[in-house]
């Protein structure tokens, strides 16, 4: 049988880097072409000692693969995926480009206009725990954001419930990686060692992105959701707390909450309900979420509290993850490898 051939746009970025580690090993997989704008013409080896076992040369564009992969910034992402969908490639998009489905969305908060208004409707919005039976046809697929995965799986069981009111508050806290590879001040390391700094209180751009799915789940109100997201000195790892208050008359229990989650997630092979709250290098390396629901009963609100890796389940191991479910391949392959500890 032969190998499904892929490429990676930008694969000099650490979700890029994190895709060619994924993939390195996957027994259906053979990487044809890596690009990256800045290092095209230099051995993968040469940028990344660390995948000196793939015998690949980054170039500036890919001819031929049956999927590709692409990590560019936004808006450059839809610019280079846009003539490889014309000449019959799939993509799973790991930019924002293809998430939300209003385009004045994109004007607003990534300042850009769409050049591909008409492909938003058809991607299909890659968070396998909710959108599985649409992955396997789709010919783009929109890989969520790092912040709206975490943030979604630990509030999906509660709001399809109608268990928690509308006004929701995340608080999320990532490592430095989660920036992106290129240099800027806020993320040297004499300014990031020993610093936790909360940012964009005016707005994340992935607070629409999370609004979108919150609403689709929601069975009669619009949430409204404050998303406050802090860097902390680690290299990878995101944790996010969320509450919001319990709708119900009288309290559930504790032990209610944890099964309407056991119940959510049992067929999920990457999402695991956790006996106590969980920690980011419980995550390290893997594909899994982790997620920790519990009970205020002082104030009446529900606590949920969920890690990830943010370059795995948070960008490339999701993608992967796609990718399998996209040709049938099983869902866990090239993904199984146990989290880093210590």
């Amino acid at each position: 049988m032969s190998k499904l051939r892929v490429g990676i746009i930008n694969i000099t970025g650490y979700a890029g880097a994190e895709l060619a580690r994924l993939l390195a090993k996957h027994p259906m997989v053979q990487i044809c072409a890596v690009t990256g704008r800045s290092a095209v013409g230099q051995k993968l080896a040469e940028v990344f000692p660390h995948l000196s076992l793939l015998d690949l040369t980054i170039t500036s564009d890919i001819d031929d693969a049956d999927l590709v992969f692409s990590a560019m910034p936004h808006k450059a992402s839809a610019e280079a995926i846009l003539p490889l969908l014309d000449r019959g490639m799939r993509i799973v998009d790991v930019s924002a480009d293809f998430r939300l489905k209003d385009p004045a969305k994109y004007t607003e908060w990534y300042a850009f206009s769409h050049p591909a208004p008409e492909l938003l409707e058809e991607a299909v919005y890659g968070l396998p725990e909710l959108y599985r039976s649409k992955i396997p046809g789709a010919r783009l697929v929109a890989n969520p954001g790092c912040y709206p995965t975490g943030a979604i799986l630990a509030l999906a069981p509660a709001i399809r419930e109608g268990l928690i009111g509308s006004d929701i508050i995340i608080d999320s806290k990532s490592g430095v990686s989660g920036a992106g590879r290129t240099l800027s001040l806020p993320t040297h390391y004499s300014e990031a060692a020993d610093n936790v700094r909360a940012y964009s209180l005016e707005g994340h751009r992935h607070l629409p992105e999370i609004v979108q799915e919150l609403q689709a789940l929601a069975l009669d109100s619009v949430p409204s959701v404050t998303f406050v997201p802090h860097v902390v000195p680690m290299a990878r790892g995101i944790l996010t707390t969320c509450y919001a208050h319990l709708r119900t008359d009288g309290l559930p229990k504790v032990k209610q909450i944890v099964e309407l989650y056991r119940e959510f997630y049992k067929k999920e092979p990457f999402v695991r309900i956790t006996s106590s709250p969980p920690e980011t290098k419980q995550t390290w390396g893997s594909n899994f979420c982790l997620i920790y629901p519990t009970i205020d009963a002082r104030t009446g609100r529900l606590i949920v509290i969920s890690c990830l890796d943010n370059l795995v389940k948070g960008a490339a191991g999701q993608a992967v993850q796609n990718m399998n479910i996209m040709y049938g391949f099983p869902e866990t392959t090239g993904l199984e490898a146990l989290p880093l500890y210590p």
